[in-house]
């Protein structure tokens, strides 16, 4: 049983249960019926040689059947079955339900217009792209309980939005797209779940079907941070920072690709986000080495993506980019400025959180501005806060390192 073709599958099989009817939440459960009755009675390997069980043709149009058989019987148990009786009456064929690749239809439904943009990127991340509600929590930087109850409030919001657009419409909007696939993307880079591929692939869809610079500014960042990617882990699995990777490893056609898309997109003049993230990328990956790397020219890049999203996330980068190019002195004042700007702030209804990463980039000024002590103390404190092990691991060695240099 190949459980990744499965995961692959489910979205389509989704999309296609909601275009003929079912809402949401019930299609969902439907899904996951077929998979459960899929494992228990497709043969562990349906290649063509499978010893002991007959290849699955089709295992799409195989689950389409069976999630929309389970779907039907789970209707005709409602208590609304004569109100459904007219869409359920004729079972039509399984398989795709239009041209336009079903995972993709089901990102732009997910993207609908009734929704709030946090609560479709959570919905999207949830049945797209098979994220637990765990991983989105992290994402979010809120409780479990509360992401899942925002998941639950848009399955209900989409299923009571009323009809869906005609065949070959979106019902979503494409920024909200952007920002789903931006996070399914950030998540299969670096979170647990590997995503990276399939919010790529989806991105390169996108791009030929929609026909705006945002799009593609978001697939040349893609392509930027994805060609990196076997630099980013050493052998043992412990992180590789930008500045120390092996840069023999990047994927340097990847790279001009990206940079070329990039190119297409800037020179329409019609810059946004994704355009400036990709730019700051470019410069990293255009660089020689480290110390070749253009920083003003990134601080300035930073200064527009800073006008276009006023995000603190974005000005903690930046402050590490002054630092770089002005010297830690003045990426500390840059930090502080930060500091003062959001203290105070709530991130949620349930209370304030830290920002991400705040104590490690503190600790990597403190650390270039001879404060040892200080940088030791925050390396440690940020591991303490780190996402995830590696991360955790790679801030614990740091505040290793300096403490052993302060003993010494």
């Amino acid at each position: 049983m190949d459980e990744t073709l499965l995961r692959s599958l489910t979205p389509g099989v989704l999309a296609i249960l909601v275009r003929r009817g079912a809402d949401f939440a019930a299609a969902e459960d439907a899904v996951q019926e077929a998979l459960v009755e899929a494992l228990r009675v497709w043969p562990r390997d349906s290649s063509p040689d499978a010893p002991g069980g007959e290849r699955v043709r089709d295992p799409k149009g195989w689950l389409v059947a069976v999630a929309w058989r389970k779907f039907l019987d789970a209707t005709r148990a409602d208590a609304a079955r004569r109100r459904r009786e007219d869409l359920v009456a004729v079972e039509p064929p399984p398989g795709p339900a239009s041209g336009l690749d079903d995972t993709l239809w089901l990102y732009f439904l997910c993207a609908h217009p009734s929704l709030t943009p946090p609560s479709a990127v959570a919905l999207t991340l949830r049945a797209v792209g098979g994220l637990t509600t765990r991983q989105i929590a992290q994402a979010y930087l809120v409780p479990e309980a509360t992401m899942a109850q925002r998941i639950s409030r848009a399955k209900r919001t989409v299923a009571a939005a009323g009809p869906l657009p005609a065949e070959g419409a979106r019902p979503g909007d494409v920024g909200t797209v952007l920002r789903v696939l931006y996070l399914v993307f950030n998540e299969g880079y670096s979170g647990d779940v590997d995503l990276a591929a399939e919010a790529i692939r989806l991105t390169r869809q996108l791009a030929a079907a929609v026909d705006h610079p945002e799009v593609a500014g978001l697939l040349a960042l893609m392509l930027l941070h994805h060609a990196r990617r076997a630099a980013r882990t050493a052998s043992d699995g412990s992180l590789v920072p930008l500045a120390e990777q092996d840069r023999r490893r990047w994927d340097t056609d990847v790279i001009a690709e990206g940079i070329a898309i990039l190119q297409a997109a800037l020179a329409r003049d019609r810059l946004g986000e994704y355009q400036a993230q990709a730019a700051i990328a470019a410069l990293h990956a255009d660089a020689p080495s480290a110390e070749e790397t253009d920083w003003v020219q990134i601080v300035e890049w930073y200064d527009e993506l800073l006008a276009l999203t006023g995000s603190p996330v974005v000005r903690l980068n930046r402050a590490v980019a002054v630092c770089e190019a002005d010297g830690p002195r003045a990426g500390l004042a840059a930090l502080a400025a930060l500091d003062d700007d959001t203290a105070g702030s709530a991130d949620s209804p349930g209370g304030s959180r830290p920002l991400p990463r705040r104590d490690a980039v503190a600790a990597y000024l403190h650390e270039r501005d001879g404060n040892l002590a200080t940088a030791a103390r925050l390396y440690a404190e940020a591991a303490r806060l780190a996402p995830d092990l590696a991360e955790r691991d790679h801030l614990t060695r740091q505040a290793a390192r300096l403490n052993a240099r302060l003993k010494g």
